[in-house]
């Protein structure tokens, strides 16, 4: 697939376990709402095992792996832990993200730079298995994953989904260009819609993956998780 075919979505599933914490039972499954999404066309199934394991488990994460037919993604902090639990299942890739107990939700990108020995040494401790990072757009940020030995980088959305302003997109398009310039795959991902998507996948013509979860299984509770994943599908056809 090349990146003027469609851009390939990566549906997180994280949101479809969060219902199920919520009561302690065993339903939502949200590896039964992978495999539908996977069945509806999506490229690949993210879950992020969080050090607190709010929403999804260990158990989760082994079935995914047992189950999936596209690519997983398993996103995790650079911990040994984490490291352990990857180098034992065996995802696809990696997305090393920044974890703070406090937040709802992820607040921004793994900051790179500072964190370099760190981020270097989980890399290296991950052996084969590709590692992308999810970082915010600046070009310090692209630049030193390239130098770590990344496979990838994920542009924090964040910001530009909350108010799509002309100068979160050029901070995007910014990061991008430097992705292209030093050779580094590009992802994106958090707070995207099928409607602010769009214009991403339109200003970026490098890019090869959104990651989509909040807002996808959102519209599956009107439409179900088949018919939210086609409509994302039309949405990056159209871009």
């Amino acid at each position: 697939m090349t990146t003027r075919d469609r851009v390939a979505l990566h549906v997180n599933v994280d949101h479809v376990a969060t219902l199920r914490q919520a009561r302690g039972t065993a339903y939502p499954d949200p590896i039964a709402a992978a495999v539908i999404c996977e069945r509806a066309g999506a490229d690949g199934i993210t879950v992020h095992l969080r050090e607190d394991r709010r929403h999804i488990q260990d158990d989760d994460v082994r079935r995914l792996r047992s189950l999936a037919t596209k690519r997983m993604n398993l996103e995790m902090a650079a911990t040994a832990e984490m490291v352990a639990i990857a180098n034992e299942i065996g995802p696809d890739i990696v997305t090393l993200v920044p974890e703070r107990r406090q937040e709802q939700t992820t607040e921004g990108g793994l900051d790179v730079v500072t964190h370099r020995d760190l981020v270097a040494q989980a890399i290296q401790d991950l052996g084969a298995i590709p590692v992308s990072l999810f970082i915010d757009p600046e070009a310090d940020q692209v630049r030193m994953s390239k130098e770590l030995g990344a496979h990838a980088v994920e542009l924090h959305t964040g910001e530009y989904a909350h108010d799509e302003s002309a100068s979160e997109l050029a901070r995007l398009v910014a990061a991008a260009e430097v992705a292209a310039e030093v050779g580094i795959e590009l992802a994106a991902g958090h707070g995207l819609t099928a409607e602010n998507v769009k214009e991403l996948v339109a200003k970026l013509p490098n890019l090869v993956e959104v990651n989509i979860g909040h807002a996808l299984v959102s519209d599956a509770v009107f439409v179900g998780m088949a018919g939210a994943v086609e409509r994302y599908l039309a949405a990056l056809a159209r871009a």
